[in-house]
């Protein structure tokens, strides 16, 4: 089968051709209509959207949180959880713990209060946050008065605290980290590590 076609007769084919796909790239066909009908609204889009730190272990990865509900009042539900594409450190992936967020967040058992054992007692009670941490400064007060190893043996001043002891987290930026850092070596305290190490 021979066709006879010239030059200007193949460019208007052609120019026809690239009108016809360009229409219906652009929504004007009839498939494109139909096809559009079909998809389902995107689930995430009437969401909130809170970027955070995985709290699993030292690596801290990024992760991306979708509520429903207001927020910063707390009467938010959490839907979804899902690794951050932007964040420098997963790029969007997260290992199966992380990936199980969202479980971890609303477990019945997790606990969202300071809680006490009084002296005697055999269950924990709740405690507001600030007594918790008057009671924390308190005992550390207590014991640093105590204990701290003011001189060496060779009468050099040391200003050593060794009976108690700080574990920081590792999922914090630079900065924190060097705050909390020059405040516990401030206090004294000889015991410093890290939950990336343990």
């Amino acid at each position: 089968m021979n066709i006879d076609l010239s030059r200007r007769g193949f460019l208007k084919l052609a120019g026809a051709g690239v009108v016809a796909t360009s229409l219906g790239s652009m929504g004007f066909g009839e498939a494109e209509a139909q096809e559009l009908a079909l998809i389902r609204p995107y689930k995430l889009a009437t969401l909130n959207e809170t970027r955070n730190t995985c709290p699993y272990c030292s690596v801290a990865c990024g992760i991306i949180m979708y509520t429903k509900g207001d927020v910063h009042q707390g009467q938010a539900d959490l839907i979804h959880v899902e690794g951050d594409v932007d964040h420098p450190t997963n790029r969007g992936t997260l290992c199966p713990k992380g990936a199980a967020l969202k479980d971890f967040v609303t477990a019945d058992t997790r606990l969202t209060e300071p809680k006490i054992r009084r002296p005697g007692s055999d269950r924990f009670e709740p405690i507001t946050w600030e007594d918790a941490l008057d009671k924390i400064a308190r005992a550390m007060k207590d014991d640093r008065d105590e204990n701290l190893v003011q001189f060496n043996e060779a009468g050099v001043p040391v200003n050593r605290w060794t009976t108690t002891g700080f574990l920081a987290a590792s999922a914090t930026t630079n900065e924190t980290a060097w705050a909390t850092f020059k405040v516990v070596k401030a206090m004294g305290i000889a015991g410093f590590d890290n939950q990336a190490r343990v």
